[in-house]
């Protein structure tokens, strides 16, 4: 297992998409978060009235000290988590398209081996996207936002740890769904459609009927890991937002920790994780059948 493993990664390596995949990544994780932490001030203006005044309150938490980096952190994160993703459609897809994949699986003991192996390398990768894009958020952060509205060291640990495990799990997905696909550019185009517009506007469209779509829709399950763990940190998930706050107003605050609709972060795992074992296992089931010339 070890020298398949090591293969994978020198197969990885000898191409150029995990380092040219690192340059949106980067931008991405940093200017959003960047810029999301350059609006702190505005939102701790709003944080301090109205509806948001009360959820403030009984959080326990005074406006001027709530840790809004985390938001900023959340936000970057979030939509860069769909380059790992993209990253994951070519480990088996993207073999299937250069006809490598025969060698892959003539050379390995079966093919169980042979994907196992795959599972574990691109599991490495994903989390190595994540501490990458994390530290490039908190960078951005730490530049933008007021050093009384930063995380505290458990915050900044449960965001990092969070983001660890949302970029392997969407790299698994990224690795099912293009196994399911088997077509690079289909699955990417796909891929990249639903999780920065299909997803959104039916969240958007459907929150006054209902708020639950962005907790078990895949996209809404992704960011809600780490948007939960900014939501958790100031007291605006679904569990305890007040009735008396309107619909509208929830969704206005869960935006603005990147993760409408969400619940809790362990939830969001949860349910992302089984998403991420539909594709992922489809693929695999789909591998073991599949011919190779």
């Amino acid at each position: 297992m070890g020298r398949l493993i090591k293969a994978e990664f020198r197969k990885t390596l000898t191409l150029n998409a995990w380092w040219v995949l690192i340059i949106p990544l980067v931008l991405v994780s940093f200017w959003l978060s960047f810029i999301w932490g350059r609006l702190t001030n505005d939102f701790v203006e709003y944080i301090g009235s109205g509806p948001a005044a009360m959820i403030a309150a009984q959080a326990g938490l005074a406006p001027d000290r709530l840790p809004v980096g985390l938001m900023a952190i959340a936000h970057g994160v979030n939509i860069a988590q769909l380059v790992p993703a993209i990253f994951g459609v070519f480990a088996l897809a993207g073999e299937y398209t250069s006809k490598t994949i025969t060698t892959t699986f003539l050379t390995a003991p079966n093919r169980v081996s042979a994907l196992s192996a795959k599972m574990i390398t691109y599991v490495l990768w994903g989390a190595l996207y994540g501490v990458l894009s994390f530290g490039v958020a908190a960078l951005a952060t730490v530049i933008t936002v007021d050093s009384t509205r930063l995380p505290s060291a458990g915050q900044w640990l449960g965001a990092l740890g969070a983001t660890v495990l949302a970029y392997v799990l969407v790299t698994l997905f990224g690795v099912g769904f293009g196994a399911v696909l088997n077509k690079i550019v289909l699955a990417v185009l796909l891929l990249v459609a639903y999780f920065l517009v299909v997803e959104n506007v039916l969240v958007v469209v459907f929150w006054g009927k209902t708020d639950v779509l962005g907790a078990i829709l895949p996209n809404g399950t992704a960011n809600g890991i780490v948007g939960g763990v900014a939501a958790d940190g100031m007291g605006i998930n679904s569990l305890n937002i007040p009735g008396a706050v309107e619909n509208f107003d929830k969704l206005g605050l869960q935006l603005a920790a990147g993760a409408p609709g969400v619940i809790s972060w362990w939830a969001s795992a949860l349910v992302f994780l089984a998403w991420t074992l539909v594709f992922f296992v489809g693929g695999w089931a789909g591998n073991q059948r599949r011919d190779i010339t």
